[in-house]
């Protein structure tokens, strides 16, 4: 292992490059059985470090939009099965409405915006600056914009303030994927271990073991390796846990991913290590070695050993084939955020909108874009199911 690599899967029997990796998708870990395939090691150089986004970059974001990262040198296909657009059965639809949206998806937005209206030439969708996310909740619930588009989960208290001024929680649609590891544009989360640390894998439930108190009645957290897998030397060495000081978008998309069960909050272990950013967490997992942390793959800029997640004995590890596929359970979306009472439908220009999103064109936008991975189809068909959730011939 050469200094400066993530290490990923671990390898015992055929080691490829890490390019190799990415091309062809590690899965699974551990020695292979008549029941489970070969295991490889990928390596991925470790990110650039980045410092935080100063006044004036957050100043311009909110302005202007983030400035788009280089692409990926890769870059997924369309998944075949996405459905084709084609507009409702609708004489001539007219109508009006405002949408708002995060710093990092002004582009994304503008360009599904202008491809709606060759299909609907006469529904006029303002959007326009400040662009931040947190507003664009904000605008939301006061029915200033009908559709917020937000480059992570909604914050508990946004979802409580709507929920108390409406008497319904907004409803989230899946409109793309995140990117893979573009610092500042929604990247993957990663768990991973110190580079001496023999385990490589982890279920869902084990992670959520590590992080979280027991509910009443509940078997107790894991406090040391052995309670994981390790054995020998390691089975009694304590689990250090580094993570990110709620709130924060990483934080709530493990909490909501890994931690809490169903409408249930539940709380972090009590002796959890808590940065206030995401920035050092790769840093403190490299120095002990009973450390385990979580991060963007963007600010993995130390050598660490990134752990393949699963569950029912299959795991993944976050290869850019395995996140741009959605196999990978801790990749991110993309949502838009919109004001449906249970029962109701939407107004028709914001349904056909989001429906456009979804579809194989709207989809090949975010494609074309290449920051972004596209959802998909079976991604795209859950997403659809929350447009129209009522009877179809009820009306707002």
């Amino acid at each position: 292992m050469r200094r400066g690599g993530v290490r990923g899967v671990r390898s015992r029997q055929c080691p490829v490059g890490w390019l190799a990796a990415l091309v062809l998708g590690v899965v699974v870990t551990g020695t292979a059985t008549a029941a489970s395939p070969a295991t490889v090691e990928w390596q991925l150089p470790a990110a650039v470090s980045h410092p935080p986004q100063t006044d004036a970059q957050k100043l311009a974001g909110r302005l202007h939009g983030r400035p788009l990262p280089q692409r990926e040198f890769l870059q997924p296909k369309l998944d075949a099965k996405l459905s084709t657009f084609v507009p409702a059965k609708v004489v001539e639809l007219k109508g009006r409405f405002a949408v708002a949206a995060s710093d990092i998806l002004p582009g994304l937005v503008r360009g599904w915006i202008h491809a709606f209206r060759k299909f609907y030439p006469n529904v006029q969708i303002s959007f326009g600056s400040p662009f931040e996310g947190s507003l664009a909740a904000k605008h939301l619930n006061q029915g200033k914009v009908g559709i917020a588009f937000v480059s992570r989960e909604l914050k508990p208290s946004y979802v409580a303030a709507f929920t108390h001024n409406h008497g319904y929680p907004p409803v989230s649609v899946p409109v793309s994927g995140g990117s893979y590891r573009h610092f500042g544009f929604l990247d993957a989360v990663v768990f991973f271990v110190n580079q001496k640390n023999p385990i490589d894998r982890l279920s869902l439930a084990q992670l959520d073991s590590v992080l979280s108190q027991p509910a009443m009645g509940e078997r107790g957290d894991a406090t040391t390796w052995g309670q994981l897998g390790a054995t020998g030397a390691w089975a009694k060495q304590p689990i250090h846990v580094y993570g990110i000081k709620p709130w924060n978008g990483f934080e709530e998309f493990v909490r909501e991913r890994v931690v809490d069960a169903g409408d249930v909050r539940r709380h972090w272990r009590k002796d959890m290590h808590f940065d206030p950013m995401v920035f050092p967490i790769a840093k403190r997992v490299a120095a002990d070695p009973d450390g385990i942390g979580y991060a963007g793959l963007a600010f993995v800029d130390e050598p660490v050993k990134i752990i393949s997640i699963g569950h029912d004995g299959h795991y993944v590890a976050p290869t850019y084939a395995n996140v741009a596929s959605a196999a990978y359970p801790l990749s991110r979306l993309i949502y838009a955020n919109v004001n449906l009472k249970p029962g109701t439908r939407l107004p028709k220009g914001e349904e056909e909108f989001l429906r456009f999103i979804l579809s194989r064109q709207g989809q090949q936008i975010v494609l074309d874009q290449g920051v972004f991975l596209p959802l998909r189809s079976f991604q795209a068909s859950q997403a659809g199911k929350l447009i129209v959730p009522g009877p179809r011939g009820a009306t707002r």
